[in-house]
């Protein structure tokens, strides 16, 4: 009896023990590249591989004259640990002990101006709960963790700064020793709602379930890999239809950016299995936001006149009622129009996939596809101009 014991014990430690040592650990995107070389390539050229910069390193990641003087920079390129994008807008970072912090200027790369850098009252849900100083809000606990691999909440280091390969595939120390589809996670090879939600940890307004953690609100889902539910760390945040909010238009389509995950949860392309892969590839391609092919070319991938999928038209263009290469002919113009607040009058396209008619407007203020091209027009002359289209149920227009 004693020597069962002993022996279930042993059983026991042992499996404790090789659970332990089994357990993958963060190597770093480097380590991808010798079996990987061509993807490691492209990827290096993406905005996710190059979101959070060291100017130290990369002299040439400060994009305005930092010699210009402008009354809303109260910094001088000494001050800055780190910069942050280079799209849209681009902002700046002071390191003071071991966090960074954003200082109070940012840079609008649409319109080449300075612009204040604040986030106000009423916006974000951690707002209240932290103090209205910049140098008082940490970035480790409300952007880093989007922008790295393996934030530690800590040690508030990273293994490496931004979106790189354990983001989105987790922990690759035992893939890369030993290479095989059983050794790491491959977002292709998940369900559509666990490939997606890979995505949407930091594509998306949300909330921690865990909050807060050692005294500390977090803005991403502590905690969260590939391969776990998003679901045991994270909650979308929540919308009641007929109300506009920081987050949402009444309808519930995104009102900023970063609500590419709220949108598209709400698709019918998410309910059919549709991912975001299905056209982006974050690995790198010549096309505008990693998508696979040109915008149109992509859609009709699986849309056109012959498919079940829809349009319900012979051609096209006598679905859109825009001639062929028009601004109007282009499938993203009317189902995902750029209506989410990046940065002031900058806006980025909505993921829902719905056409917004111009009813929307009248009835709850959501900007409409058609006006935000014909933007000297009202919303009814577009209803007008609906209803003369053929094939078109007036029923769908108001």
């Amino acid at each position: 009896m004693q020597m069962q014991r002993v022996l279930c014990w042993s059983v026991i430690f042992a499996g404790t023990m090789l659970s332990a040592v089994a357990a993958p650990t963060y190597v770093g995107s480097a380590a991808c590249k010798t079996c990987h070389a061509a993807i490691y390539a492209r990827w290096q050229k993406t905005p996710m591989a190059n979101v959070v910069r060291d100017p130290k390193e990369h002299p040439d990641a400060i994009l305005p004259d930092l010699t210009k003087p402008d009354p809303l920079v109260k910094f001088k390129k000494e001050d800055i640990a780190l910069v942050y994008g280079s799209i849209w807008k681009q902002r700046y970072f002071a390191k003071v002990g071991d966090d960074y912090y954003p200082l109070g200027a940012q840079w609008d790369i649409t319109h080449q101006i300075w612009r204040n850098y604040f986030v106000a009252d009423n916006t974000d849900w951690w707002v209240p709960l932290y103090p209205a100083d910049n140098m008082k809000r940490p970035t480790g606990a409300l952007c880093d963790g989007c922008h790295s691999v393996n934030y530690n909440i800590a040690t508030k280091t990273v293994t490496e700064w931004n979106v790189g390969c354990e983001r989105c595939h987790g922990p690759g120390s035992d893939h890369a020793a030993k290479p095989s589809r059983a050794t790491i996670v491959n977002p292709a090879r998940l369900d559509s709602v666990a490939a997606t939600n890979i995505c949407i940890q930091c594509h998306s307004q949300g909330q921690p379930l865990q909050k807060p953690i050692n005294g500390t609100y977090y803005d991403w889902p502590v905690g969260y890999e590939p391969g776990k539910n998003l679901r045991d760390f994270w909650q979308l945040e929540e919308h009641k239809l007929g109300e506009t909010t920081f987050t949402h238009f009444a309808d519930g389509t995104g009102h900023k950016n970063r609500m590419q995950g709220n949108d598209f949860v709400q698709s019918a392309m998410y309910s059919h299995g549709v991912t975001c892969f299905s056209c982006h590839d974050v690995h790198g391609t010549e096309n505008r936001a990693q998508l696979l092919k040109p915008p149109n070319v992509m859609c009709l991938q699986c849309h056109g006149p012959s498919s079940p999928n829809g349009p319900h038209a012979p051609t096209i263009e006598a679905h859109t009622q825009h001639s062929a290469g028009s601004a109007g002919n282009e499938c993203v113009n009317c189902h995902m129009p750029k209506i989410e607040t990046q940065l002031a009058d900058v806006n980025v396209r909505a993921h829902i996939f719905k056409f917004i008619p111009p009813s929307a407007t009248v009835l709850d203020k959501v900007p409409n596809a058609c006006n935000t091209c014909h933007a000297d027009k009202t919303p009814a002359w577009a209803s007008e101009a609906l209803r003369k289209w053929p094939g078109h149920s007036p029923w769908r227009v108001d």
